[in-house]
C-alpha cells in the first residue's frame, strides 16, 4: 500500500484499531480476514517505524553550537 507512508501515526492507528474491530466482530470471511491481517500488520509496522523515529529524535539534543549529541539519562542504582 503506497499510500500508507504518508499515514500520520494518528491515521494508521485509526486504521488499525477499525481492522481490530471488523475482526473481532468474526462474522468475516476468511479471504477478507486474510487481507485484513495482512493489511493490519503493515499498519502496525508502519506505526511501530514512526514510533522508533520519534524515540531517535527525542534522544538528542542541539547543543548551542549547532551540533547534535545524544541525550541518555543515567540511573543511580
Amino acid at each position: 500500500m503506497a499510500d500508507e507512508k504518508m499515514l500520520t501515526f494518528e491515521e494508521a492507528m485509526e486504521k488499525l484499531e477499525a481492522i481490530v474491530e471488523k475482526l473481532e466482530e468474526g462474522d468475516v470471511p476468511l479471504e477478507k480476514a486474510i487481507s485484513f491481517y495482512k493489511e493490519g500488520m503493515e499498519l502496525s509496522k508502519l506505526c511501530h517505524n514512526k514510533l522508533k523515529h520519534v524515540e531517535g529524535q527525542l534522544t538528542q539534543i542541539l547543543t548551542d553550537d549547532g551540533q547534535v549529541v545524544d541525550f541518555s539519562i543515567n540511573e543511580e542504582e
